[in-house]
């Protein structure tokens, strides 16, 4: 033997135990195609279904279906938590630190903590996307600055210019509380 031991080799009795079962913690499915009771929230010209709250994961994370439609996502921003999209359908160019890359169907990124990003989606086609953000908080944002619409694919209303400007400076305000920031360029 060298000296050198691995974490696999160290004996059970080491490691701290797993916790017992919270047993006031309950099962979650969310239906996105049939549960109206899900929030449906219109934002930036798409539409962002709220699966999982902080308050169904004890805080651990959130998960978003976004259904982008041709020339939707979001301006270029960062935020103090991890974020990771699996492309369920269709394709996206994600913009990271300056550098634009393609993600399609099937594929998978992850924006690390406090980058400037930015996803568009540049095809004629709608994109749907499973967004996870860690720790949760992201889905509370949306919440906050969009507004409720009544399914999976419902656009949110197109604003004016006075209810553009409004909705900016909304945003602009909120973001600090949930540890985002909104800038020029990704």
């Amino acid at each position: 033997m060298t000296g050198n031991t691995s974490a696999s080799s160290q004996p059970a009795s080491s490691y701290p135990p797993i916790p017992p079962d919270d047993l006031h913690r309950t099962l979650t499915l969310a239906r996105p195609n049939d549960d109206q009771s899900l929030p449906h929230i219109g934002l930036v010209g798409d539409t962002y279904t709220i699966l999982l709250t902080g308050a169904d994961t004890a805080g651990r994370y959130c998960l978003i279906d976004m259904h982008v439609p041709p020339g939707g996502g979001p301006a270029p921003h960062r935020h103090d938590f991890e974020e990771s999209f699996t492309l369920l359908e269709g394709e996206i160019e994600v913009t990271f630190r300056g550098a634009t890359s393609v993600v399609r169907a099937g594929e998978t990124v992850n924006i690390p903590s406090n980058a400037p990003h930015a996803f568009h989606n540049k095809t004629a086609q709608p994109v749907r996307l499973l967004c996870i953000c860690a720790p949760s908080g992201q889905e509370e944002f949306f919440m906050a600055v969009g507004v409720p619409v009544a399914n999976r694919t419902t656009p949110p209303p197109t604003l004016d210019a006075a209810a553009q400007a409004a909705f900016q400076e909304k945003a602009k305000a909120l973001a600090p509380r949930y540890r985002t920031e909104l800038l020029q360029h990704a």
